[in-house]
């Protein structure tokens, strides 16, 4: 029996969790509408127990740092695949407008996973120091905070969903969201651990967002959230560099509290205000125009 016990700590639990926040995320977005749920419903979640997993799991600390480095890159491929959201629906318009969700989802989730494979094939064969993955890491998390700022200078609408949805679509919605955190964490259990920290971000709840929301409230609410969900997840490579620094100095439930809380304070909360500034700032200026 003892072999279940990790197993239920590193896989089963978080795909649990996952579930639970890709319900309480979408039910945000559209009920917050995509500005405040989009960035308040991208806090750490799913990161917080893969790093613990990693983190046990790896031989020494050189091993964890060199995974956690690595996962702002995960975080730069999923502002990349949000931004799909935007633009693949914009590119393909009324043409494709019967099949324009699966076509978005196929086009975005494929681009995101061959990505990641390039990533991790690119790190086994030139197997980078932990300086050299310090410096990617943080290269990765400054230039994925950039696109995120920049996609939201120019605000999207970003209505709150205006239907009503059912107990059973939002059990299938946590159901889907879960088995994909599950393989992921399943693969983070694998032995590599560098693989195990980009599955770890796989945006399994991204896409349960934007499919949910799509269907169920229309194209205008999940696009509308690309931007700020671009801006919240930065919080979650933000997490991971701070583990990187904490674990290998901290005990490790002390270390991820103070993580969680130094990330959220310095992307989530702020980046909320600002976005709402500036969404503020272009409708006073819609007004005088008028």
């Amino acid at each position: 029996m003892e072999p279940q016990i990790p197993l239920i700590l590193d896989v089963v639990l978080p795909a649990l969790g996952a579930g639970a926040v890709a319900v309480l995320a979408t039910v945000a977005v559209e009920r917050l509408g995509g500005v405040a749920g989009g960035i308040l419903s991208s806090v750490p979640t799913t990161i917080v127990p893969a790093a613990i997993g990693i983190h046990d799991g790896s031989a020494d600390d050189a091993a964890f740092v060199h995974a956690m480095c690595f996962v702002p890159l995960g975080i730069l491929l999923n502002a990349a695949y949000l931004l799909l959201w935007r633009v693949v629906p914009a590119r393909l318009g009324m043409r494709s407008h019967r099949w324009l969700l699966g076509k978005t989802a196929c086009v975005s989730l494929g681009a995101w996973l061959a990505a990641a494979a390039a990533v991790v094939a690119a790190e086994r064969a030139l197997a980078p120091s932990p300086a050299a993955s310090a410096v990617l890491g943080a290269s990765a998390f400054a230039a994925g905070l950039v696109v995120a700022v920049l996609a939201n200078r120019v605000p999207h609408p970003a209505p709150r969903g205006g239907r009503g949805v059912g107990a059973a679509t939002l059990v299938l919605r946590g159901l889907a969201a879960a088995v994909a955190i599950g393989l992921a964490m399943a693969l983070a259990r694998s032995g590599m651990p560098v693989a195990g920290g980009i599955a770890s971000v796989f945006p399994a709840i991204f896409t349960t967002i934007m499919v949910a929301t799509w269907i169920s409230q229309g194209a205008q609410v999940p696009t509308g959230a690309v931007g700020p969900l671009m801006l919240g997840t930065m919080s979650v490579g933000a997490y991971a560099l701070l583990a990187a620094v904490l674990f290998p100095r901290m005990h490790v439930a002390a270390a991820s509290a103070a993580c969680w809380v130094i990330a959220v304070s310095a992307i989530n909360v702020p980046g909320y205000l600002w976005v709402q500034r500036v969404r503020r700032r272009h409708a006073a200026a819609a007004r005088i125009s008028e």
